[in-house]
């Protein structure tokens, strides 16, 4: 059967709710979502890939983390060119991870333990092996024709406009049989979904449900600002040479060149976005956080997306996903911008994911003072207004693999290698067991991504137990966050305490707690500013340190309850 052909059923209960007990709608605002790639995390088979039996087996180990979610990156049908971010079927989950009854097992396991479950939606574009597509490529007259985006080509026969893909070369490509040129914003396999068509906004509408009915909490929103092209297909713009920089538009693609103005990012997407949350809306506490794929106007879109009630709850972009070993004014403005642009709405934060080069290595790599800047990184970013996602082995401190060519799997990577060596230096595999073959993640088998050996001393195993582990550390943090309110939804206002000092407040009713971080290479001397005064320092470790002499070592940091 063919998945826009089967019916949707009615909601399935949670078996873990009681009938009639109190449902907190507003669960996600603050909540600490733990990121799996299911190829990396665990193999149950032996067949060197992560698989759903594998991710329910280790769900103890995020459950004690102290995380409120488990976002599961995209497992259902696909081709697998581009990792399952190319859909085929949106309705079943592809052989090499499992089955639905598989996902109905983690999904009541995930529950029992007191963990919400989102799952990754790839809706902006599908697999050229999607049904949808196959019909859509047939001729122009079929009841799919309009479901993608289909353009004709310019007189002298190149594509309708000047339209780049992220890997690389015009976002449009020939379609021999329709006779004309399809737009693909990532690969050729990946053909955009026509949005401005109502029957494919109800189609991914119905696919929302479906899962949904299926116990799902939430989603994650693949590249939420891509789903609506302009319709007039008006050609991007050069970027303005003050937005040139290494951060947010590096040269080394020219898809960075260009001022995406048309492609993606546009107002009508608003309208889509309103009736998926009036979807979600329907069931107790589904949320859904929108990843916006813009590095210029990121935080706008933001604060656009999440502002009222009738849109997103929340969204992330990648501003702190390519920071290096950051100064204030990397993390200051950032947080400084989204409250003036989405005063009313919500972020999510991350220094890692799936698609970056691991904050270990970027903000770490060659410091001798390695585990106290991972601390300071999980410190800050679980101090920081917004919910939190945290990224497999980041809790370990696994850094960026090293990956030979050869053994090169992501697209991206083979493209444009070795200038940009693709991201599969960040998906390598979780370490479970430093003296298990491969780490504990499968048996007998090659991993599909080789394990470095470094990563073995890192591995779960060694450091749950282990005082002052970076582990334990992440585990203890996450409690204290945990009971202390202002830290999970209060109010943020920084403060100017000299070069190198990122310090700010969380507020909520009487609580106040002032957080201050030593970015500098230096230690701080904190002893007579007044804004600690009478402060008493509390967190991991700190609940019996005196409050004087205050004095921060490089990259330390403080936390403490004010009057």
């Amino acid at each position: 059967m063919l998945e826009f052909d089967r019916p949707v059923t009615g909601i399935a209960p949670d078996p873990e709710t009681p009938a009639g007990a109190p449902v907190d709608r507003d669960w996600w605002r603050g909540a600490v979502i733990y990121q799996v790639y299911p190829r990396s995390f665990q193999d149950s088979n032996g067949d060197g890939i992560g698989d759903l039996e594998g991710i329910t087996r280790r769900l103890d180990h995020i459950a004690a983390l102290g995380a409120d979610a488990v976002w599961i990156s995209p497992f259902m049908r696909s081709p697998m060119e581009d990792f399952g971010y190319d859909v085929s079927d949106y309705r079943d989950v592809d052989p090499i991870f499992g089955t639905l009854a598989d996902f109905a097992t983690l999904v009541a396991r995930a529950h029992a333990l007191g963990l919400k479950v989102m799952i990754d939606l790839v809706l902006s574009h599908s697999s050229d092996r999607h049904p949808w597509f196959m019909e859509s490529r047939r001729d122009r007259t079929n009841p799919r024709a309009d479901w993608y985006v289909w353009a004709d080509a310019k007189p002298e026969g190149s594509p309708p406009n000047n339209w780049l893909s992220n890997f690389g070369g015009s976002s449009w490509e020939w379609d021999a049989g329709r006779g004309q040129y399809y737009l693909h914003n990532f690969l050729i396999s990946q053909p955009d979904l026509n949005f401005h068509h109502p029957a494919v906004q109800d189609a991914m509408l119905d696919v929302v449900r479906f899962w949904l009915d299926r116990g799902v909490d939430g989603f994650r929103l693949d590249t939420v600002n891509f789903y609506v092209h302009d319709a007039a297909l008006r050609d991007n713009p050069p970027l303005a040479e003050p937005f040139w920089n290494e951060r947010t538009a590096p040269r080394d693609r020219p898809y960075n060149w260009q001022d995406h103005l048309y492609d993606k990012n546009q107002p009508e997407n608003l309208a889509f976005l309103q009736r998926f949350r009036a979807l979600l809306d329907e069931y107790p506490a589904a949320t859904a956080i929108g990843e916006v794929g813009e590095l210029i106007r990121g935080l706008e879109l933001m604060g656009e997306y999440t502002r009222g009630t009738d849109r997103l709850h929340m969204c992330y972009a990648f501003d702190f996903l390519n920071t290096v070993l950051p100064e204030v004014d990397d993390i200051r403005p950032v947080v400084e911008r989204f409250s003036e642009v989405g005063a009313d709405g919500w972020p999510c934060w991350a220094f890692s994911n799936h698609d970056v080069t691991r904050h270990a290595t970027r903000w770490a790599e060659g410091h001798a003072d390695r585990e106290a800047i991972l601390r300071l990184a999980a410190a800050i970013l679980l101090t920081m207004r917004g919910s939190v996602c945290l990224y497999q082995g980041e809790e370990i401190g696994q850094t960026e693999a090293e990956i030979a060519y050869e053994d090169i799997v992501d697209p991206w990577g083979k493209r444009f290698w070795p200038t940009i060596k693709g991201r599969d230096g960040c998906r390598t595999p979780m370490v479970w067991e430093g003296a298990a073959p491969q780490g504990g993640f499968t048996q007998n088998a090659r991993p599909w991504l080789p394990i470095p050996a470094e990563h073995l001393a890192l591995a779960v195993d060694g450091q749950a137990g282990r005082e002052g582990s970076l582990l334990e550390f992440y585990r203890a943090f996450l409690a204290f966050r945990r009971a202390h309110p202002a830290l999970v939804k209060g109010e943020i206002a920084f403060h100017d305490l000299g070069p190198g000092l990122l310090a700010f407040d969380r507020i909520l009713a009487s609580e106040r707690i002032v957080c201050v971080f030593n970015l500098s290479g230096e230690s701080a001397d904190l002893a007579g500013i007044a804004l600690l005064d009478g402060a008493i320092p509390i967190g991991p470790g700190r609940e019996d340190a005196a409050p004087d002499p205050l004095r921060l070592p490089r990259h330390g940091f403080l936390l403490a309850r004010r009057p």
